[in-house]
């Protein structure tokens, strides 16, 4: 089965949303087997969305279509629909009915607009919406199928999972294709394909890397009969990829770099600090995104100003010495925060966002210091870069430096705990 996904919205083409929903789909189609070959972003107009509509039934058994299911005149996925295949939309008194009583429920009068989202066409099937007013459509034509769900991303993945997938046939008649993504950091995309260049003109399985902001990804896809199959590929075949990039390897899947750490931190019962200056909070913020935080995050500074990082318990003499933007300055950082707020690792962060220099460093001089247990090690660096790309390399070489870490420490088997023997 081939398939093509058609996003509808001129606020797509705009550019003021991204379009999170294909992306969705276009992972969740590889593990049914199903084939994407198009992806179609097309703007609110009924002409457009019709012809759109029309060629993906040309060359596509499946058509999954998100968006324009909504009230207003501007949400034409139905009519566009009915208008391709020349079928009136009644309004469906069952359909009325649940609507109606959706907004009972809430003690809300529903607006007579509403009315066209409880309409269908005879090829047409409605899908349930349980935590929304707009039901999907499947729809049924010379031997093809659209399926049509909301725009709202939570309504359609929920949407997608609990009834659309299940419709579709498991494989598509064209096999399996079971992917598993691992996560580095440490090295360069290019560094990491060099690693690994003995694998990656594999046919089956497939091995790909990707530059991405987390790391270099390397996705490891195998296609088979069945799901069973394929992921016997995938296992010896992760073995060997492994065994080239084991040592970058933080995760898999949709693992963060601030959860792997949580696990290690957890693991041996230790904690982490912060205090941050350019980076403005950043690095806390990757943190606390990380469930169970609470349990290895001690807490974070924003020392934006001189007086601050004193206040903070940076030694004011090494402020004066060497300014607030210096390696010396970020160690400092990294041992107050460790030290005041009671934790194991300190990571510290000065440097110089933009758009002008600071004591005369440059604009993207950067200052990443950990103290770990006592030890204190500082990464300086210059990016060319924008003032939001800057904050986020400087917490990822925070990151790096504290992964690396607990790595070693993990590998070298130490105790647990701030009583372990400091290095």
């Amino acid at each position: 089965m081939n398939a093509e996904i058609i996003a509808v919205g001129t606020e797509l083409l705009l550019g003021e949303i991204l379009d999170t929903n294909s992306q969705y789909l276009a992972q969740q189609l590889t593990g049914l087997g199903v084939d994407l070959y198009f992806v179609t972003h097309v703007g609110d107009n009924l002409g457009r969305v019709s012809d759109t509509v029309r060629r993906g039934l040309e060359r596509s058994d499946l058509v999954i279509m998100t968006g324009g299911l909504g009230p207003t005149e501007d949400d034409l996925t139905r009519e566009a629909i009915a208008n391709l295949l020349g079928e009136e939309m009644v309004v469906q008194p069952e359909l009325e009915a649940h609507l109606r009583g959706w907004y009972a429920r809430r003690n809300r009068p529903m607006p007579e607009m509403n009315i066209k989202q409880a309409t269908l066409i005879p090829s047409a099937r409605a899908v349930d919406n349980p935590i929304g007013t707009a039901p999907g459509w499947w729809v049924e034509h010379d031997g093809k199928h659209i399926a049509c769900m909301p725009g709202v991303p939570h309504e359609m993945r929920k949407m997608w999972e609990e009834q659309i997938a299940p419709r579709l046939e498991i494989g598509g008649g064209g096999g399996v294709l079971i992917t598993r993504t691992l996560k580095t950091v440490g090295q360069g995309e290019s560094n990491v394909a060099e690693m690994v260049a003995e694998l990656i003109n594999s046919p089956n399985p497939t091995l790909a890397t990707y530059a991405k902001q987390d790391g270099v990804h390397l996705r490891i896809a195998a296609k088979a009969s069945s799901r069973e199959a394929a992921l016997g590929m995938i296992e010896p075949f992760e073995g060997r990829v492994r065994g080239y990039v084991g040592k970058y390897v933080y995760g898999i899947g949709e693992e963060t770099l601030a959860g792997a750490i949580g696990t290690l931190l957890a693991r041996h019962g230790l904690t982490v600090a912060t205090m941050e200056s350019a980076s403005g909070g950043l690095l806390a913020s990757y943190f606390t995104d990380t469930p169970g935080a609470s349990e290895w995050f001690k807490g974070g500074v924003v020392a934006y100003t001189a007086e601050l990082k004193v206040a903070s318990g940076v030694d004011h003499e090494i402020v004066e010495r060497h300014g607030t933007v210096a390696a010396e300055t970020a160690m400092a950082m990294a041992t107050a925060c460790r030290e005041r707020l009671g934790a194991d690792a300190g990571i510290g962060i000065t440097g110089v966002a933009g758009p002008t220099s600071v004591e005369g460093k440059p604009v993207g001089t950067a200052h990443i210091a950990l103290d770990f247990l006592g030890e204190t090690r500082v990464a300086s660096t210059e990016w060319s870069t924008t003032r939001a790309e800057f904050k986020r390399r400087c917490v990822m070489d925070g990151l790096y430096l504290l992964w690396r870490a607990l790595k070693k420490r993990d590998e070298s088997g130490a105790g647990s705990g701030s009583e372990a023997t400091q290095s």
